[in-house]
């Protein structure tokens, strides 16, 4: 325990490579698949999660200078208004995404920072 094997750290660093986590300009958490669905339906949140899963793969922007990464989360405790997203590192909250608002999310936010204001209930940026 305690100490890293080197071959585990090669591993990883490939990984760090594969992700290109080195390069993320943004990351978005989808309350989405939840154990217990209560914020939407588990096919909203699903339909929400899958649109934006392929339209950040169709626009190239699963790595290099625009990265976005993507999070499914079980819950992200808002349990309101769903389907709910976060949006880091600015810290923006979202309430009702559907499918059709994942295009403009990608082009106004994750691409351009311009929040969707009428769909923000929330900012905290860490």
């Amino acid at each position: 325990m305690g100490g890293m094997d080197p071959g585990n750290q090669e591993a990883l660093a490939k990984q760090v490579d594969r992700l290109a986590i080195n390069q993320i300009q943004r990351h978005i958490f989808v309350c989405a698949d939840q154990s217990k669905a209560q914020c939407c339906t588990t096919e909203e949140g699903l339909a929400v999660w899958d649109q934006l899963k392929r339209r950040l793969a169709e626009r190239g922007l699963m790595s290099g200078e625009n990265c976005i990464f993507r999070t499914k989360a079980n819950c992200l405790r808002v349990c309101e208004q769903g389907p709910i997203a976060v949006v880091y590192p600015e810290g923006t909250w979202y309430h009702h995404l559907t499918p059709d608002l994942v295009d403009r999310l990608i082009d106004e936010h994750l691409i351009g920072g311009r929040p969707l204001e009428e769909y923000v209930f929330a900012k905290r940026p860490l």
